[in-house]
């Protein structure tokens, strides 16, 4: 069997409980029952169908941190289009959508991420459009531009950071959720607000991540 073959919400919903984000517990997300089980599987048995890491089921602290931004204040977003790059687990997409944002996309790569964005998105009661490509280097118009937890790698960081300033230069407000990974940009980001979030210990070593939603600069 392909990954592409795999049936992807069947496998999202036996490997997920439904629960409430530990930081914004007025949204829900399938999250993994067990985060290093998951995690295995995708990495062991599963990896000889290209199943890629399972980013989607977890809800990571600066994702978090920005739906809490965003959930505090409304306004932020209402009436306005929004981007949430690189969305895994469509959190971020989902609370601007609570916020009464005109209209909210939210891009990756991953197909299994897209699944869970829609399955996401329905469990709240939230309208969001699911594109599964890599948005980086178009500019579409976006008013709000999101991004949590994508300066963990590299090349990565580099290559969405040099894309989100150009957008941020052309007036688009470009937010950052980052608990400190090792390629933010620091010298490039006004800090907005911090937050104690709590996460998963395995994956991060930590019940607790102090983060913070930047706004990147021009």
């Amino acid at each position: 069997m392909s990954a592409a073959a795999l049936d992807r919400r069947a496998f999202i919903l036996e490997h997920t409980r439904l629960l409430p984000v530990p930081h914004a517990p007025e949204l829900s997300l399938h999250v993994a029952q067990e985060a290093t089980e998951l995690w295995q599987k995708t990495e062991d048995e599963l990896a000889v169908i290209g199943l890629p890491p399972p980013f989607w089921a977890f809800a990571w602290a600066g994702g978090q941190a920005l739906a809490r931004y965003l959930l505090d204040d409304p306004a932020i977003v209402r009436g306005h289009r929004v981007l949430d790059f690189a969305s895994g687990s469509g959190l971020v997409a989902i609370a601007a959508a609570r916020c009464g944002a005109s209209a909210v996309e939210a891009c990756d790569i991953d197909a299994f991420a897209a699944e869970a964005i829609g399955l996401n998105g329905a469990a709240n009661g939230v309208s969001i459009t699911v594109r599964l490509e890599d948005l980086v280097g178009r500019d579409e118009g976006w008013d709000v531009v999101c991004a949590g937890d994508v300066c963990y790698e590299k090349a990565m960081a580099e290559r969405a950071v040099a894309w989100l300033t150009r957008l941020a230069s052309r007036g688009a407000r470009v937010l950052i959720g980052d608990p400190g990974r090792s390629y933010l940009p620091k010298d490039r980001l006004e800090p907005l607000a911090s937050y104690a979030v709590p996460v998963t210990r395995s994956l991060e070593d930590a019940d607790i991540k102090h983060s913070t939603v930047w706004r990147l600069t021009a």
